[in-house]
């Protein structure tokens, strides 16, 4: 299973997503979040970044045009879609993208099926909110493209590794304080998602 760290803020944090075995890191663009960058500073810390490492920008109400600016700016290599993004700003967009999906209900994981896709659970707030998704919805499900996001932590995350998802995405809950990560929790996460029975 792959595994996202979202919120990178430091070169220092990227570092032990890396090593620990992640195998992508979240930048948010979205100022109101605790865990935002420019896309100048997560430049400056993609440039130092080993290869093979996704570099996901993560997006909220932007302009294609934005979209494409800040990805160029900032040197990641995957927009990540976190809202209702209609068709004339997704084809106008100049990097690969993957949507989110804000599930309320189980009807909702259903949006988008069929395209790789990051599933959170619906709140108000975008993103490192730690608020779960129930994983019955996913049960008996083709879960191959489904990246699950939400309320994961180090302690729970290894109940999702029976549903076949392609992927998880933490945040809130591997950090020592808001756009802090902590290594301990980091390396557990990661473990945790990885390890085989």
């Amino acid at each position: 299973m792959r595994v996202k760290i979202c919120g990178i803020t430091s070169l220092h944090d990227a570092m032990i997503a890396i090593e620990a075995g992640a195998d992508a890191l979240g930048f948010v663009f979205y100022p109101p979040s605790p865990r935002f960058i420019t896309p100048t500073d997560a430049k400056k810390i993609i440039q130092q970044l080993p290869p093979f490492v996704e570099k996901v920008g993560l997006f909220v109400n932007n302009s294609a045009e934005e979209i494409n600016t800040m990805s160029k700016e900032s040197d990641i290599t995957l927009a990540q879609i976190h809202f209702e993004a209609d068709t004339k700003i997704l084809t106008a967009l100049s990097i690969p993208y993957i949507q989110v999906t804000r599930a309320a209900k189980e009807e909702d994981i259903k949006e988008l099926e069929g395209s790789y896709r990051l599933v959170d659970a619906y709140c108000e707030a975008y993103g490192g909110t730690g608020k779960r998704l129930n994983l019955e919805w996913f049960k008996g499900k083709d879960n191959s493209k489904v990246i699950l996001a939400g309320g994961l932590s180090p302690e729970n995350v290894h109940e999702t590794r029976d549903y076949g998802f392609y992927g998880v995405d933490v945040s809130s809950s591997v950090e020592a304080s808001k756009g802090v990560k902590d290594p301990h929790k980091v390396a557990a996460f990661i473990s945790n998602a990885k390890k085989r029975d």
